[in-house]
Parts: C-alpha cells; sequence; structure tokens
C-alpha cells in the first residue's frame, strides 16, 4: 500500500489552498481529485455567475488573480481558468479522476480506498470537498404534489429554456435573486421568499464593499467559532437587484402555502399554473467518505469540529467550510487564511511522530 504524508481530498479552491500551505510546513499533501481537473465545483455552476469581490480581492496565496482591471468582478469561467493554471504551477502532487470512497482509521493513521479498490496509508487526511455537493431541498408547502419541473439552482445553467414560462424561484440570497432577475428578462418570475430580501450595497463611498471588511478587519474576524451554521448572506447589490424587485421584474411574494399538479397556492388563497420551481435553497456538506470514520460526522452528516480541526478524530481536518473562522473562509479571499492556520495545527503533531 502507498503511503503519503497528508491526503487531501478535493482539488477545488479548498483543496489547493491547504496543498499550498502544507507545502510551506513541509509536509508532501498528495491532493485527490474525483473530477478531470482541479477546479472544484466552478464549472457547474451557472454560465452567468460572477465572483461578488473583485479579482484584487480573489486570490489564492501566492498567485495574484490575473487581469489588467484589478477592481472588475471575475466571470464563473475566468476563476475556473484561474484554479487550473494556480494548480498547474502548484508543486503539490495532484492526481485527478481520484474518488475517495471511505476513509478508515488505523493504528499509524489512516486508509484512503478510492473507487477501483485502490488504498493509500495517510498520516493525515484533509477533507477539503463537499461544500457544495449535496444541494439543499428543503420540505416546502405541497411540493411533493407538484408535477411540473423542479430543480435545484446547482442544476440551472441559462434562462433560454424558461424562455416564455412561469418560474418561481424560491429563496433571498445572492444566488436566488441573480437567477430570478435573470429569468425574468425572458419568463414571467416571481420570487418567493420566507422574510424580506436583505440587501446590502456593493459599493459605499465609492469603494467596494470588500475595501471597507479589508481595512476594518470584519473580513477575518473569527466570527465562525461562535457559528453553528452559516448566517444567512444579505444580497450585494449595485442597484440593479433593488430596482428590478421594485419594478416587479422578478416580483416578490411569500413563500406559496401548498400545491397540487401544476397549480401553487399562494397565501391569498390564489391557485396558479406554473411551469418551473427553481430552489435557490443552499447546500449541506457532503461527506460519505468519511461515514465510517466514528465521530467525524453528527447525525446530520455535518463534520464535527472546531475552527478546522475535527473533534473527535486526531489528524483530520475541514477546510473550505464558510462558516469555520471567518464569514469570508469559503471565498478566494478568505479560503487561503483558513488553510494556512488548519496546515499550522496540523503539522505540529505529525512533527512529533
Amino acid at each position: 500500500m502507498e503511503r503519503i504524508d497528508v491526503a487531501v481530498i478535493g482539488g477545488g479552491q479548498s483543496g489547493l489552498a491547504i496543498a499550498h500551505a502544507l507545502l510551506w510546513r513541509g509536509l508532501q499533501p498528495v491532493v485527490l481529485e474525483a473530477s478531470g481537473r482541479a477546479a472544484g465545483s466552478w464549472p457547474r455552476y451557472y454560465d452567468s455567475l460572477t465572483l461578488f469581490s473583485p479579482a484584487r480581492y480573489s486570490s489564492l496565496p501566492g498567485m495574484p488573480f490575473p487581469g489588467a482591471d484589478r477592481d472588475r468582478y471575475p466571470h464563473r469561467d475566468e476563476v475556473v481558468a484561474y484554479l487550473t493554471a494556480y494548480a498547474d504551477r502548484s508543486d503539490a502532487e495532484i492526481r485527478t479522476g481520484c474518488r475517495v470512497s471511505a476513509v478508515r482509521r488505523t493504528g499509524t493513521g489512516f486508509e484512503v480506498e478510492l473507487e477501483g479498490g485502490d488504498r493509500l496509508s495517510a498520516r493525515a487526511v484533509v477533507a477539503a470537498s463537499g461544500t457544495f455537493g449535496r444541494p439543499h431541498r428543503p420540505a416546502l408547502p405541497g411540493l411533493e404534489e407538484f408535477t411540473g419541473q423542479v430543480l435545484h439552482a446547482a442544476d440551472y445553467r441559462s434562462p433560454a429554456p424558461f424562455t416564455g414560462r412561469r418560474v418561481v424561484v424560491v429563496g433571498a440570497g445572492n444566488s436566488a435573486v441573480q437567477i430570478a432577475v435573470e429569468l425574468a428578462e425572458t419568463a414571467r418570475v416571481t420570487l418567493a421568499t420566507r422574510g424580506p430580501v436583505k440587501f446590502v450595497a456593493q459599493r459605499v463611498l465609492g469603494r467596494d464593499l470588500h475595501f471597507w471588511l479589508t481595512r476594518t478587519g470584519l473580513d477575518t474576524a473569527p466570527l465562525g467559532r461562535f457559528l453553528s451554521r452559516p448566517p444567512a448572506q444579505p444580497v450585494l447589490d449595485d442597484g440593479r437587484y433593488r430596482a428590478a424587485l421594485a419594478a416587479g421584474q422578478p416580483e416578490l411574494r411569500p413563500l406559496f402555502t401548498g400545491a397540487g399538479g401544476t397549480k401553487l397556492v399562494w397565501p391569498d388563497g390564489q391557485r396558479e399554473e406554473v411551469d418551473a420551481i427553481v430552489l435557490a435553497t443552499g447546500y449541506r456538506p457532503d461527506l460519505p467518505y468519511l461515514a465510517r470514520l466514528d465521530g467525524a460526522l453528527d447525525a446530520e452528516g455535518d463534520p464535527r469540529h472546531r475552527e478546522g480541526l475535527a473533534t473527535n478524530v486526531p489528524g483530520l481536518a475541514f477546510v473550505g467550510l464558510e462558516w469555520q473562522r471567518s464569514l469570508s473562509s469559503n471565498s478566494l479571499r478568505g479560503v487561503g487564511r483558513d488553510a494556512e492556520r488548519i496546515a499550522w495545527r496540523l503539522a505540529a503533531p505529525l512533527a512529533r511522530r
């Protein structure tokens, strides 16, 4: 069985960041990426997605985001290209097409089993995948009785298939509002929410919000240690989204109260034919390969950790959880800081073995 220092499961932004940090600590990580390239979930996001932070605040350690305009908001495809280039420049060993099926505890560390039966022996394991692997589909009133199309934002790509149709988008976060406004250009759209949509100005006193978050230290404040789940994030807006909702493009309504066939029932009792429902309702951690590690996950499949280190399994760490340290932990601008801290804490006990 091949023996390695650290198995890093996932080759997206979190996996690349922790691999970089581990190398600086003198460890030799092996990155195991299930897909054919090290770009994480980014290639699967919807076509129009852009970063919420400007290019100057959107880099992993050691490689600035390219481009002359440092204040632009990079497009999804730019991020994919950036992560691919970052992986190509990395000194870490990155193995694509390696999906991990199980991790088990051994006397000296961990056994990592890959689909196909191959096994690795690792002194430590970092779970850097699964943040966007399990789309959350909440139990909404009557949704099981709805016979129209239901899809999660994870499966949404562009408005083209919905042209001329009646669509309801469920959610109040950035993705929900962005998708609803985009769809409203070619379809009749309602944004259905449990509560009000909360906006935060994208620019304050002529500067992007992230300039002020960085200057004040709020971007790196260790708020995550006080949270068990990430808080609801407000919608970053340069004015377009608030104006679109005010104009009814899309219209804003409270969440429907029931469904039957292809009709939804609204709180005022109105029944309306609807073609499709898009659930922009977030994600839950997807870490099935840790199910055989006693104490690694709680009853809901969420990792048991404190600021990225497993609380019950020595030598196991998590990186890329957006609430584990600061509220920017799972962004390109934040994951590098979390990775450096986790690598430092993980390397110390390994050096003593």
